[in-house]
């Protein structure tokens, strides 16, 4: 482990240049985790980080101490504690950091299982919500439009909390393309659709589209859908936020499953 202590240390300042700027991160092909739980998770459903920047303080944790020694080595920099408070993404800083390979866009499978298509997504907290959603209910494919926020944000991983790790997620995806080549029920999700979620079956290869937070689903990827379907709010609230529209979605997925048997 090499201990750094100066800000005018070479690697400390390239490190805050990639905290700082997603053009760094982009040009290098790196993207970054914070906290414990994120680099345990990806140790165990990717493998070993680039590199750990652990804080000087951060050493004392146990659950850190674990993953800095857990094999295969890895590169390790232990910064000052007010180093890593300098370039920590959160006001409370969590003691460790890891760099991590970017994923590159991969094409979208010919045959997709269940899976989620979202148009234009902007808020990097929905997206990192959805991913957890459909972590937890077994829906393993996400697909992104060109223009929706780029998964591997550091605001996207927190809020995603380890789920990229356990999905296959495509960016800069032709979502049109995708829902008319989709083998199963292409299922858009649109406030003021006459059919509720609860009176559609779910429970086959499905495509749910969600849309963008202001402007929803365009019309040409509406076309593509075989059904279009709301979810009943007797309330007065005009809609839901889209990453608890899917949650629901998803979850109701899940009840069908099991009352079908095939959960």
């Amino acid at each position: 482990m090499k201990r750094i202590d100066s800000r005018e240390n070479a690697s400390f300042k390239a490190l805050r240049r990639l905290v700082e700027s997603s053009r760094e991160r982009k040009k290098t092909g790196l993207s970054l985790l914070d906290g414990p739980h994120l680099v345990s998770v990806y140790r165990e459903h990717v493998g070993a980080p680039e590199q750990l920047v652990v804080s000087a303080a951060g050493l004392d944790n146990p659950e850190i101490r674990a993953i800095v020694s857990q094999p295969p080595a890895v590169d390790t920099l232990v910064l000052s504690d007010v180093l890593f408070s300098d370039i920590s993404p959160v006001m409370s800083p969590t003691g460790i950091l890891a760099l991590v390979k970017t994923p590159s866009p991969r094409p979208v499978p010919t045959k997709l299982d269940a899976c989620i298509m979202l148009e234009d997504l902007q808020d990097p907290g929905n997206l990192g919500s959805i991913l957890r959603s459909a972590a937890a209910a077994g829906v393993k494919h996400v697909l992104l439009s060109r223009q929706s926020v780029h998964a591997w944000s550091p605001r996207v991983l927190r809020a995603g909390m380890g789920a990229h790790f356990m999905l296959q997620v495509y960016e800069r995806a032709d979502l049109e393309g995708a829902a008319g080549a989709f083998t199963g029920t292409v299922v858009a999700a649109r406030a003021g659709a006459a059919c509720s979620l609860f009176e559609t079956d779910l429970s086959g290869r499905v495509a749910l589209l969600f849309g963008n937070e202001g402007a929803g689903l365009s019309a040409a990827l509406r076309k593509k859908a075989h059904a279009e379907i709301s979810i009943p709010m007797p309330g007065k609230t005009e809609s839901l936020n889209v990453a608890a529209a899917v949650a629901v979605c998803l979850f109701e997925r899940v009840r069908q499953l099991a009352a079908s048997g095939k959960g």
